[in-house]
């Protein structure tokens, strides 16, 4: 007989051999659904999968359908997720987020837990959902070329003109780390400069497909 335990860790990559096949998911809008693949590469255990979507205040919402909801991973399976929009009409100006949730949770044979202490740990994989409208004015590949920056007292405004989030990471100056920051569709952030520091920022983006763009200057002005 087999158990699954139910103590969940957060975390980006998934328990054990289960492994997601995409980083984030584009969701077009007026598309009948979207798909992303589980993998479980272990050879020798299962995994007890859940899937769901939260809004972008981390609530779960009924606007999508995730199939199957739960389903067993078997060892060097393939599944595959169908994800189905279900809700009210979005923006058709800019895109919306939300976000995708995959537990999975390992199997625990009767056998071992004779006599022994066995702790196993769901763990958690929440990645980004974009619902994206079609004929925006200018593509993904050219929105981080748009990005504004400029200095306010001892932060980094960054103001985001275009319909699409963009995503910066690697951010530095002189030699100093900044955390990474997503910039809203039409909106801005401010990011507090580290004392001691000077001159513009590097940074990098993150594409549709989850990679980091070119290395970019933004001049503070």
């Amino acid at each position: 007989m087999v158990f699954f335990s139910l103590l969940t860790v957060s975390h980006a990559a998934l328990a054990g051999g289960i492994g997601l096949g995409a980083t984030r998911v584009i969701y077009p809008i007026g598309a009948t659904q979207t798909s992303l693949a589980v993998n479980n590469s272990d050879e020798k255990s299962r995994f007890l999968i859940q899937s769901w979507v939260e809004d972008s205040s981390g609530n779960k919402t009924g606007d999508f359908v995730v199939t199957p909801p739960l389903f067993v991973a078997n060892p060097k399976g393939e599944n595959t997720l169908r994800i189905m929009y279900a809700g009210k009409p979005l923006p058709t100006d800019r895109e919306s987020i939300f976000w995708m949730n995959v537990k999975a949770i390992p199997s625990v044979d009767k056998n071992d837990l004779q006599n022994k202490n066995v702790l196993q740990l769901a763990v958690l994989s929440r990645i980004k959902l974009f619902v994206r409208p079609a004929n925006l004015a200018i593509s993904s590949i050219d929105a981080p070329d748009k990005l504004h920056f400029s200095r306010v007292n001892e932060t980094a405004r960054i103001d985001n003109p275009t319909p699409y989030y963009i995503t910066l990471v690697n951010i530095n100056r002189s030699g100093k780390k900044l955390p990474n920051t997503m910039v809203p569709p039409m909106g801005n952030v401010s990011i507090a400069l580290p004392a001691g520091t000077s001159g513009d920022l590097t940074y990098q983006t993150i594409n549709d497909y989850g990679g980091n763009t070119p290395k970019a200057i933004g001049v503070l002005k």
